[in-house]
């Protein structure tokens, strides 16, 4: 910058020696944008902190670039020029404003005030415009019944029992486990089906027109079977007017004469609760007894009102009633255990003539108004007498396709004793037979039906489906 000399003093007028006067400096257009230039030029040392700046951080992409000599010879000389005439940013504002250099000697500038880090500034003509939208994040639907906490636990194979496998589980301390067998799997599912939950009280009666089939055994081994895997109460009621042996098998000649259905109906009008019902009846393992009467003259005297009164009151403590019915289409303590009852067993035997007695029953039903009762009959082919000459699987297919299901009970040595009945001491064979027939009869406890129990009033009566 070059100041214009003083004006010389006049020489008629006399100047104070000590006196100066100064004229205000006249800047032209040419001599700003000089002063600007060489005040914005780059020193060479200037250039090199340039090559080294890193780049500009978000928030100071709106400020004002500038470049090396090196950038600024290859930006265009229509940008050049434009850069030139805007002002240069003051350093010394910025170095007071307490930004402080970036190590390396590099400066690295400083958000403006007000501006929240990592935002980018916003210039008068962007505040109207609309943010740009973020890309959709994938969520899945919240679902009610979504199970995720079953889908969190980890399976593990079924502790085996029995066998080879429970044998290697259990010297291993389960840290061998070869799982279950198919035999084991098959007993789960048996368990299963006879633990079906029951709303109401369900008669089951079983029945047959020939003596010495194996009718009796039937109805004991499956109120055992019932009884020892349900949680509820469950008894087997001897309804056999001709002086019935199923307390026999259960409990005992002995012990079964002790009290016996005649002397529940004496006191019927006493009972009060099950505590009251309990001096009636018998008890082997889980399943009450309710036995028949051994006088053969009382025991004829046993009728469908009779039968009628006990079932009435058994049905108001007792789940499961099992009914051990005589041999006597006719008589009528058989009609209304028909009438009442909720699920049928018939028992032959694949026999000529044990077939033919097991077709007839069924026929005899069909014709005299328990057409109904039919959908829900099980045959039991008891297989304590069989023959060579006898095609058993014509007779089996014969009431397969006439019933809801056939059950065939392998001979057995400890049941052919005719003694009183263990339910530990059957074979295998016979054991899953008496659970395959336990686990029938439960598949029909909530088919809705007619009849039944239903007559009494002690389960609501519903339509057939």
């Amino acid at each position: 910058m070059t100041n214009a000399s003083a004006p010389e003093p006049s020489s008629t007028t006399p100047t104070p020696s000590l006196q100066r006067t100064w004229e205000a400096p006249v800047f032209s257009d040419t001599t700003a944008n000089a002063t600007e230039t060489a005040a914005s030029a780059p020193t060479p040392i200037d250039g090199r902190r340039a090559r080294l700046r890193p780049a500009p951080l978000p928030w100071a992409q709106g400020e004002e670039r500038t470049d090396s000599p090196d950038d600024a010879a290859a930006r265009p000389t229509a940008e050049r020029d434009a850069s030139s005439t805007s002002p240069a940013p003051d350093r010394r504002a910025s170095a007071g404003s307490g930004a402080a250099p970036a190590s390396g000697g590099r400066e690295t500038p400083l958000p403006p005030a007000g501006l929240a880090r990592g935002a980018a500034p916003t210039s008068p003509n962007e505040v109207d415009s609309p943010a740009p939208e973020r890309p959709a994040v994938y969520r899945p639907q919240w679902e009610a019944d979504d199970d995720l906490l079953g889908e969190a636990v980890r399976q593990r194979k079924a502790r085996p029992t029995e066998g080879w496998r429970g044998f290697c589980y259990s010297i291993t301390n389960g840290r061998i486990n070869p799982g279950l067998s198919q035999a084991e799997v098959r007993l789960r599912k048996q368990l299963e089906r006879i633990q079906t939950r029951l709303h109401g009280a369900h008669s089951t009666a079983v029945i047959s027109l020939k003596g010495g089939v194996g009718k009796t055994t039937v109805s004991a081994t499956l109120g055992l079977g019932l009884a020892e895997y349900r949680g509820d109460r469950v008894i087997a009621m001897d309804a056999n007017p001709d002086a019935g042996t199923l307390g026999d098998r259960l409990v005992g000649e002995k012990l079964a004469a002790q009290s016996t259905v005649r002397d529940l109906l004496d006191n019927i009008s006493n009972i009060r609760s099950s505590t009251d019902l309990a001096r009636f009846t018998h008890l082997t393992r889980r399943l009450q007894v309710l036995t028949s009467e051994q006088d053969p003259e009382l025991s004829e005297a046993f009728s469908a009102e009779d039968y009628e009164s006990v079932l009435k009151l058994l049905s108001k403590y007792f789940e499961v009633i099992i009914t051990d019915s005589g041999t006597g289409l006719m008589h009528s303590a058989l009609q209304a255990t028909l009438t009442h009852a909720d699920s049928l067993v018939i028992v032959g035997a694949p026999t000529h003539d044990g077939a033919s007695r097991a077709r007839k029953t069924m026929h005899w039903l069909a014709t005299h108004g328990h057409e109904a009762l039919l959908e829900h009959v099980i045959v039991v082919l008891s297989r304590d007498r069989q023959s060579a000459q006898i095609d058993e699987s014509v007779i089996r297919g014969y009431f397969d396709a006439r019933c809801r299901a056939v059950v065939e009970l392998p001979p057995d040595p400890h049941l052919q004793a005719g003694s009183q009945i263990d339910f530990d001491a059957l074979a295998p064979g016979t054991r899953d037979a008496v659970l395959e027939l336990a686990a029938t009869v439960a598949d029909n406890f909530n088919h809705p039906r007619h009849g039944g129990l239903a007559t009494h009033g002690f389960r609501p009566e519903t339509s057939r489906e």
